[in-house]
């Protein structure tokens, strides 16, 4: 029981920051879940070292875009669509699946690689390589997850479930950007 109070505190001061400042503090939660969900995949894969471009990568990517474009699409959807109109949560999940969800992935993988200091074109050929599995794969295995996000989650924590559901993600993502980079570069060495 003792544990629990500072818990309870703890989340308390969470919820108030993320009402009196949602930006910000989805911008930091994004920022910290896809900075950690890059070192378990890291760790997952065996490497010994961490590769710190990937980390800071990831943690830049999380505190740009994973907070802000989450909160502004879905505050964007719920406006859109009125709370009489007839299958709202459909419509909601529909737009998440065939609107957010293949824009966000663009943004990752693009942004990623830039973070990471790879040059446009190296982006771009990454992007061209990975959009598509990664895309397909989203909608294969998130989907249940985000209609369930969508039918069950107050707007207002959303974009902490989805950030929660990214950390999967991210965990998956980080392991096929990873493969194929190393694909790419024994195809150089040889």
């Amino acid at each position: 029981m003792a544990i629990s109070k500072p818990l309870y505190s703890l989340f308390g001061s969470y919820l108030e920051q993320l009402f009196n400042h949602p930006v910000r503090t989805k911008s930091l939660t994004a920022c910290f879940l896809a900075t950690s969900a890059n070192v378990t995949s890291q760790r997952l894969a065996g490497a010994k070292k961490l590769n710190q471009h990937s980390v800071f990568a990831y943690g830049l990517f999380g505190l740009l875009f994973g907070g802000t474009v989450p909160h502004y699409f879905y505050q964007t959807v719920e406006r859109l669509f009125r709370h009489d109109l007839r299958f709202r949560k459909f419509f909601l999940f529909l737009s998440e699946r065939l609107t957010f969800a293949p824009f966000y992935q663009l943004l990752s993988l693009y942004f990623l690689s830039i973070f990471e200091g790879k040059s446009h074109s190296t982006a771009v050929e990454n992007l061209q390589k990975l959009y598509w599995p990664v895309l397909r794969a989203n909608w294969q295995y998130l989907s249940l997850l985000v209609y369930l996000n969508i039918a069950y989650v107050p707007p207002m924590f959303r974009t902490l479930t989805t950030g929660i559901i990214s950390f999967i993600w991210v965990v998956y993502m980080a392991q096929k950007r990873r493969r194929f980079q190393e694909k790419q570069a024994t195809a150089r060495s040889t």
